[in-house]
């Protein structure tokens, strides 16, 4: 039988409050340890070294994670597994993040004896600040005592959503210190939808055969081009090769109904495009980011725009072509 739906929003409450009072901590003193622990890593000639057992470990891994995919080479190891050999992974130039609750985990004995020997540096994130843990740290990032979720209060839960909301935001804060940009987040996510949206548009635009005609062309010259491409748009470029302005099929309908009473001569070969034509057309640089490419073309409510390079049309990339690439 399921719960009571009040059930999961008490929990989420919990949760929630035991957020807002890690906000507090942090505001109330607790960012000046938290800028020693990035100084520390930041500062490292190695990789940050994260280690927990439990839902700590679980944590663990997806902090190294997360650290790793924003430009802190990082990786989790167990600390059982390095009781048996793993421990030779971790050089004296590395940094090691403990993740404790408790800060007794008996399984980081073997850790924390190996990172004293040795000098390496240890950041704890624990609920103790005189447990084993806290005390051997160098840099003890304590955090709140607080409620779990638990009806029973045992569960781990509230305890690590505030582990991973603070893992999390110390790597971001490392993002931030780094100049950490979409260009380098690519790097580490080619794959996937996430991977597509941030491709260059250079690496998505069609660049053979560009729908182009000069200015003072006729309309005629101008809906062969349209008609021929296929692509919905044509660019009107000036004597250098500049865009100037574009046509679309909706600007040839509207014209086509003004001109109602025209004879066709004068309406498609004695008028050029120049004086239908759309100016100062949404464009994008070949080296912006294809989900910027999306975001223009939705705020705009266009279907097509053209790729400029200093002001010369190099390519056109499509809300179709982008929806194939997996961007949209």
């Amino acid at each position: 039988m399921n719960q009571p739906p009040f059930s999961t929003v008490r929990s989420l409450r919990l949760a929630l409050s035991g957020l807002e009072v890690l906000i507090g901590e942090v505001q109330n003193g607790m960012e000046s340890k938290i800028a020693r622990a990035l100084d520390m890593i930041d500062g490292g000639k190695g990789r940050l070294i994260v280690v927990g057992v439990g839902k700590s470990g679980h944590i663990g891994a997806k902090l190294a994670a997360s650290f790793a995919s924003t430009g802190t080479p990082a990786f989790f190891v167990h600390p059982t597994e390095a009781s048996h050999g793993d421990l030779g992974m971790i050089s004296h130039e590395d940094v090691v993040m403990l993740i404790s609750w408790s800060g007794e985990t008996k399984e980081l004995q073997d850790i924390i004896a190996y990172c004293k020997r040795f000098g390496i540096k240890m950041i704890a994130l624990t609920s103790q600040a005189e447990s084993l843990v806290g005390r051997t740290a160098d840099v003890a990032l304590v955090l709140p005592k607080v409620r779990e979720a638990c009806p029973n209060n045992l569960a781990p839960t509230t305890s690590t959503l505030l582990t991973m909301a603070l893992g999390d935001a110390m790597a971001v804060a490392l993002v931030e210190r780094r100049g950490f940009s979409e260009h380098n987040f690519h790097d580490f996510h080619p794959g996937g939808k996430l991977g597509a949206q941030l491709v260059p548009v250079r690496q998505l635009m069609f660049e053979d055969n560009l729908p182009l005609v000069g200015v003072g062309s006729s309309i005629n010259d101008g809906l062969a081009v349209l008609t021929k491409a296929s692509m919905g748009i044509v660019g009107v470029t000036n004597e250098v090769g500049v865009l100037i302005g574009v046509i679309t099929d909706g600007d040839v309908r509207r014209y086509i109904e003004r001109s109602a009473d025209s004879s066709m001569k004068a309406a498609l070969w004695e008028t050029t495009v120049d004086k239908i034509m759309s100016h100062d057309p949404v464009t994008i640089s070949p080296d912006f980011m294809a989900v910027e490419a999306l975001a223009r073309l939705q705020t705009h409510s266009i279907s097509v725009l053209f790729v400029v390079q200093e002001g010369q049309p190099v390519g056109v990339v499509s809300f179709l072509s982008l929806l194939q690439a997996g961007v949209a």
